[in-house]
């Protein structure tokens, strides 16, 4: 096992993932906010909101130093910190929310608002990911798999290594800056290597991976699900095989993160000669808050002591507009005050200099004990024009069944919310390559989403009149993101669009008609 007993020879230890398991979450959690509150203590941040009062509630009982934190310092989304106080680590600024400079910015996905926005990444924060990552490694031992595994390649589709450089920071895809800083007992098992991950053209990037594809011994595979299915299919077109099986016989695991994997399920698994062990992570730009620890599970284990303090605000109409904003005055939670099967917004605290920062995930505890967790959606991306709250994960779960139901692989989907009369529609675009009725498929969508959300039933017998969908091919919308400037590893269609973004779109969509 080439790669866990590289880890270990190195000295790296399952001690933290020992500690996260045998000991309570809340004590685990308190204990990394303090941690973060002493490593800020000389910040600017930390002179304005009085880090050093805060710490003196750690010496009191356990609710006290959370009553403390979250008076004391205000509630932040990207464009508050970013105007308070990341701007100025932007100009070259030290000890703004965090010690010392930063030379590295991830820049997001951007599929909430229309700009990229620049995310502090800090060497405290790479040597977490880092931790994290090894740990994730780490827990495979506890999968049934071949020891062969672990000596063969990881193909790891991501951002380019080769960073923009204004002459005060780096900037790119944390994948891109993370992949350009791995250490070197990882480096042999690295794939596509490192020439080729500098490569900033992703179509030609993608190109140079399927030439080498039949030179490497791949076991593990890494990405978004979209752009790892788009990369199977050209290595399968390029060498005239059945499956990518016949290229790879070895692999074994993709892990994934960033979307939900059920809709591309389908699809994706007709590109196999035999099964995968399907592993998710949730690696955000602000940082690794959770990944799959344990076999035959659909939920994440949050890493709550590696540089992140959570808190989680309930997604509800009391905290929320209907446009996904936080209200003045919102509640908010630590790790011992939520419940299971309900939605929360998370605020994460971390050792990039993110404070009381709405990362807009929202997330669903499956297991409140195990600090087990899914993905439901984001706090921008759900319908709720009269009151039918649709969430990402009642939207993906539907799109699943139908697909299913029609035999048909859906690539990729989003639903605007749309004047109809004086009332309300939700208008569906599905991306496929299959034929399908889109009146037929609209329908299924609305008769599942009815079965999945009683709200949503309730307004498709008042204010929600009407179901549209269209059936585009799935090429329609990758070129609208290379049209957005968003194409490549890190990069994920928005399952809702709104506003400018809502607009573009469907003026894209009619470009396209007439010009067909």
């Amino acid at each position: 096992m080439a790669i866990i007993s590289t880890l270990l020879k190195k000295g790296i230890r399952l001690r933290e993932s020992l500690e996260q398991e045998h000991s309570q979450p809340l004590e685990l959690q308190k204990h990394e906010l303090k941690k973060l509150l002493i490593q800020a203590n000389r910040t600017q941040i930390a002179s304005k909101y009085g880090f050093h009062e805060i710490l003196k509630s750690f010496r009191k009982d356990d609710q006290t130093f959370y009553e403390r934190f979250k008076e004391q310092v205000p509630i932040y989304d990207y464009d508050s910190i970013h105007e308070e106080w990341w701007f100025q680590t932007l100009e070259g600024k030290s000890d703004v929310t965090w010690p010392g400079k930063v030379k590295y910015f991830a820049l997001s996905s951007g599929t909430s608002g229309a700009a990229s926005k620049y995310i502090p990444i800090t060497k405290d924060m790479v040597r977490a990911i880092r931790r994290t990552g090894v740990r994730q490694i780490l827990s495979l031992s506890k999968y049934d798999l071949p020891t062969s595994l672990f000596t063969k390649g990881i193909l790891m589709l991501g951002g380019s290594t080769d960073l923009e450089f204004n002459g005060t920071y780096f900037s790119g895809d944390l994948s891109g800056i993370t992949a350009g800083k791995l250490p070197i007992w990882f480096q042999r098992f690295y794939k596509p290597g490192k020439k080729i991950s500098r490569n900033k053209n992703w179509g030609d990037k993608l190109e140079q991976i399927v030439e080498n594809a039949r030179k490497w011994d791949i076991g593990i595979i890494v990405g978004v699900p979209a752009w790892l299915q788009i990369l199977l299919e050209k290595i399968i077109e390029r060498y005239q095989v059945e499956h990518i099986h016949e290229i790879w016989p070895n692999l074994q695991i993709f892990v994934h993160g960033g979307v939900s994997f059920e809709p591309y399920k389908k699809g994706f698994e007709k590109l196999l000669g035999k099964p995968l062990t399907y592993i998710e992570t949730y690696l955000a730009s602000e940082g690794f808050l959770a990944f799959q620890a344990l076999p035959h599970r659909k939920s994440m284990r949050l890493v709550l002591n590696n540089g992140i303090f959570h808190e989680f605000v309930p997604f509800n109409d009391q905290n929320f507009d209907e446009n996904g904003t936080l209200r003045s005055g919102a509640e908010t939670l630590k790790i011992d005050e939520v419940e299971e099967g309900k939605d929360y917004a998370l605020l994460i605290t971390t050792c990039a200099g993110a404070w009381r920062y709405l990362i807009g995930d929202t997330v669903r505890f499956v297991s409140k004990e195990e600090s087990e967790i899914v993905i439901t959606g984001r706090t921008k991306h759900f319908l709720s024009l009269c009151g039918e709250h649709l969430s990402v994960d009642n939207m993906n779960r539907a799109i699943e069944l139908a697909a299913e139901k029609l035999d048909i692989d859906v690539k990729e989907f989003t639903v605007l919310g749309i004047p109809h009369g004086s009332l309300f529609a939700h208008q569906w675009y599905v991306g496929t390559k299959d034929l399908v009725d889109a009146k037929k498929l609209g329908k299924l969508i609305d008769g599942y989403l009815k079965d999945l959300n009683d709200d949503y039933a309730v307004e498709r017998r008042h204010a929600l009149k009407k179901v549209f969908c269209e059936v585009l091919p799935a090429e329609t919308f990758y070129d609208w993101m290379k049209n957005q400037g968003k194409e490549g590893g890190q990069n994920k269609f928005p399952r809702v669009l709104k506003g400018q973004k809502a607009q573009d779109w469907q003026a894209y969509i009619q470009e396209k008609g007439a010009g067909s």
